[in-house]
Order: C-alpha cells, then sequence, then structure tokens
C-alpha cells in the first residue's frame, strides 16, 4: 500500500500507472475513492466494442456509488456489426457533441488516453484505464494502463470479479466480445490474463448474441467497399497496401485492413483514407518481427498529429495539411504512402 500511495502527488494526481505489483482488489478500493455520491460521471470512448464494454463495466462497478452515469463516444459508429453490438447490447451512449458539460463533476476515459485524439484534449480526467502504450503526458487521480493486455474489457473484468460482482448476462458477453475482438480471437498478443478472463465470462455470456453480432458483419455497402477496396489494392513485397480517397469514416478503414491480412501473401497491411481532414493510416501485421505501432511512429509522427498502437496494430492520424506539405513532388497521396513504405522497407534490411 505505501508504493501504490507513492504514485500520487501533492494534488493527489497520478504521475505514473499503478505498480505490477498492485492487486485489482485495491485498485477497485482506490478506484471508489476518486469519486462520490454527489458526482455524475463522463464515460469518454473512441467507441468499438472493447471500449464499450469497457464503459458497461465501469457503469457497472459504480452503480449506487455516483449519482449518474453517461456515456459518450467521439467517433461516428457505421460498422454493421458493432451496430449490432450496440442494438443487442442496449448500449446507452451519445456522441460527445451531445454532452451537457456543466452536469459532469468527473470524467473517465477508457480504452485510450488524453493524447490519442484531439478530442479528448478539452477534458480533464478523473479515471483513466487503458491498454495501449503508457503515454508520459497521461496523467489523473486513478490511472491503470497495462500495455501488455490484449484488451482492456480483460482489466475490466479482474476489476469486476475483485469487486466480487457477477457479471449479468448483458455485461459477461459485451466483455467477452471485447476480448475477443481486441485479441483477434487470440491472434493478436494477449496475455494469460486474457485467456482466464474470457473463460471466466463464457459461463456467463449468451453465445447466440454473440453469433448474431458477428453475422451482422457483412452488408451490401460493406460488399461495395470491400470491391472498391480491391480495385485499388497493390502487393509491395509481403504488404497489402491500400489508399480508399476522401471521405473514408475510420471504421471502414479498419474493417478493409482486416480484411486484406486474410490474404496468404500478406503479412502486412496498410490502409489509409481522408476523413474530416485527417489521412487515417490503419496498419497492421502478422508476421514475426516487425511492430506495428513503431511502423506507425517512424512513418507518420514526424508529420504531426498521433501515431502508434501495439506490435499487430496499429493507427495514425495525421492532418491533411501536414501530409501535403510533406508530399514534396509526389503526385498523390496514394504515391507518397507507398513510398513511405518502400523507404522503411529499405531501412530494416
Amino acid at each position: 500500500m505505501q508504493k501504490d500511495q507513492t504514485d500520487a502527488n501533492a494534488n493527489g494526481v497520478m504521475e505514473h500507472p499503478f505498480p505490477k505489483s498492485t492487486s485489482a482488489k485495491e485498485k477497485c478500493k482506490r478506484l471508489w475513492e476518486v469519486v462520490s455520491g454527489e458526482d455524475v460521471l463522463g464515460i469518454l470512448i473512441n467507441a468499438d466494442p472493447d471500449a464499450m464494454a469497457s464503459a458497461l463495466a465501469l457503469k457497472r462497478l459504480l452503480w449506487r456509488r455516483v449519482k449518474k452515469i453517461f456515456v459518450f463516444h467521439i467517433n461516428p459508429i457505421e460498422r454493421a456489426d458493432n451496430l449490432a453490438f450496440i442494438r443487442l447490447l442496449k448500449v446507452d451512449q451519445e456522441h460527445v457533441r451531445h454532452a451537457r458539460r456543466s452536469l459532469v463533476t468527473k470524467w473517465a476515459i477508457l480504452d485510450s488516453q488524453p493524447e490519442h485524439h484531439e478530442a479528448f484534449h478539452r477534458f480533464r480526467f478523473d479515471i483513466v484505464i487503458d491498454h495501449h502504450p503508457v503515454l508520459e503526458s497521461t496523467k489523473a487521480p486513478f490511472v491503470d494502463i497495462k500495455p501488455d493486455y490484449g484488451a482492456n474489457s480483460t482489466i475490466m473484468t479482474e476489476y469486476l470479479k475483485a469487486a466480487g460482482i457477477k457479471p449479468s448476462a448483458t455485461l459477461a458477453t459485451a466483455l467477452f466480445y471485447g476480448i475477443k475482438t481486441d485479441t483477434d480471437n487470440f491472434v493478436r498478443e494477449s496475455l494469460p490474463n486474457d485467456v482466464n478472463a474470457f473463460r471466466y465470462l463464457y459461463k456467463y455470456v449468451n453465445m447466440n448474441v454473440i453469433k448474431k453480432i458477428e453475422s451482422s458483419e457483412m452488408t451490401v455497402k460493406t460488399l461495395e467497399i470491400f470491391k472498391e477496396a480491391m480495385d485499388r489494392l497493390v502487393i509491395y513485397k509481403d504488404t497489402a497496401v491500400v489508399f480508399m480517397g476522401d471521405n473514408r469514416p475510420p471504421d471502414s478503414l479498419v474493417m478493409v485492413a482486416d480484411f486484406f491480412m486474410r490474404l496468404a501473401e500478406a503479412t502486412w497491411s496498410v490502409v489509409a483514407g481522408i476523413h474530416r481532414g485527417k489521412l487515417i493510416v490503419i496498419i497492421r501485421n502478422a508476421g514475426l518481427r516487425g511492430d506495428a505501432g513503431r511502423l506507425a511512429q517512424r512513418l507518420f509522427g514526424k508529420l504531426g498529429g498521433n501515431a502508434g498502437g501495439h506490435a499487430s496494430a496499429a493507427r495514425a492520424e495525421i492532418p491533411v495539411e501536414n501530409v501535403k506539405e510533406a508530399m514534396g513532388g509526389e503526385e498523390s497521396v496514394e504515391r507518397f504512402l507507398l513510398s513511405q513504405i518502400k523507404e522503411m522497407r529499405k531501412r530494416r534490411k
């Protein structure tokens, strides 16, 4: 206990995440101390199944410990399977533009950190729970970041177990699916903790709901996106590269990047598109060597914006004007993207 207390400065703000030695039971106790019965908590997420499941778990952990809890997302949600997840599991959330910030007394961010997106910059967070690499700028009264975990839902499941809370079928199904998707059925990097949480949740899960969510992935619009992506596909050595052009929501780029990882010839998948004045780049890696997060940082970190992630999955968001300035004599963003990848491959030799 003494060691954990040193992580907070005089203002009660943790400068670093909890040490690995801190038990989930102690973290739950510290989490409950951050809020009071008069607080209205706003949970802010970049909505995907893992983040939404984590929000449901935090709501359950703080049930009757705060006055009210609202969940807000920063991104458009357009994937059919994610919409099915929301509908079938009755995820109550709104876009952050509808938030009445004056009503919220405490803010939590889950499955992300404040520097991950500019939409988070306007908030002062009291609770940060994430499984992405630790950023030095991340500070709050409660900070729990486990970058080795495959899913944020695993962290939340451990909290529930430590608090002695048996998850409902709805909550268990959400967390189960969150782990399933973020580890890509344990193909991506994960820990025994992820497997243990998965096994623990299994006995409470409604598998019919899981099957329905997964079967909702394919729509006519999805097929049209895949057809266009195939027409735009460039294979460079073991890398599938696709530039999808303008007005591409990030969800569709993620879907295409994951789709091309099914190619026998592809160890890497790099899919990009422009959305609301930013170049969004999604990177996937299934090789024994290489790190998608580091590749994103090396290729795009120098251009401003945000870039990073895990060894197998990463993302970059760069203002288009920065990209155009860096393009030099390149004719198009597509050619620039390919030239960056080729240059990086040469350095790796």
